[in-house]
């Protein structure tokens, strides 16, 4: 099967990556660190700006913008996921079976993540809210600052956002983000 994927220079792109079978292989602080020193040791290699993000114990839900003259998150999004999976330990690393260990892989990350392009303000707002809503959407906690893993502290600490934001409120934000 071939995958078409939005390829445009300098964009902002919204993506969801998760983990295989979503097992809960990011419920622990020390494997956060891992897949954060990935994601860091990646903006080193190839810059990129991350807007917004939250990391849930199953799934990642990101925000990026791209440097002007690149469009490959692919490569990134390898990078980042082969980093974390050759630090995280073995003992949590889930049985390999069938083509992935045919292929060599590791059953850590779902092959494929989902990428949407952002096309306007208002869908890039939507997006943020998404993300920093996410944890209260998963059960995880009652308000979204309350999610230690989430860019709504930044957001808060630069006054984007007041710290009982999503509080007492439904957040009317559509799921169109391919995987939930």
């Amino acid at each position: 099967m071939h995958y078409r994927r939005d390829y445009t220079l300098g964009a902002t792109y919204f993506f969801t990556v998760v983990m295989f079978r979503r097992l809960p292989l990011l419920a622990s602080p020390e494997s956060v660190a891992i897949l954060r020193e990935a994601i860091r040791a990646e903006k080193v290699r190839r810059p990129f700006h991350i807007e917004a993000m939250v990391i849930l114990p199953d799934h990642i839900h990101a925000l990026w913008t791209l440097p002007d003259n690149d469009a490959d998150y692919s490569i990134r999004w390898r990078n980042i996921k082969r980093s974390f999976s050759q630090q995280i330990d073995l003992i949590v690393r889930p049985s390999v079976l069938g083509s992935r260990q045919r292929k060599g892989e590791q059953a850590i990350w779902q092959r494929r993540f989902w990428e949407h392009r952002i096309r306007s303000e208002s869908d890039f707002n939507h997006h943020v809210d998404y993300i920093h809503y996410n944890p209260v959407k998963h059960g995880l906690v009652m308000r979204p600052v309350d999610w230690q893993y989430s860019s709504i502290h930044r957001y808060i600490q630069r006054g984007i956002l007041t710290p009982n934001w999503g509080v007492n409120c439904i957040v009317n934000i559509p799921d169109n983000t391919g995987y939930e």
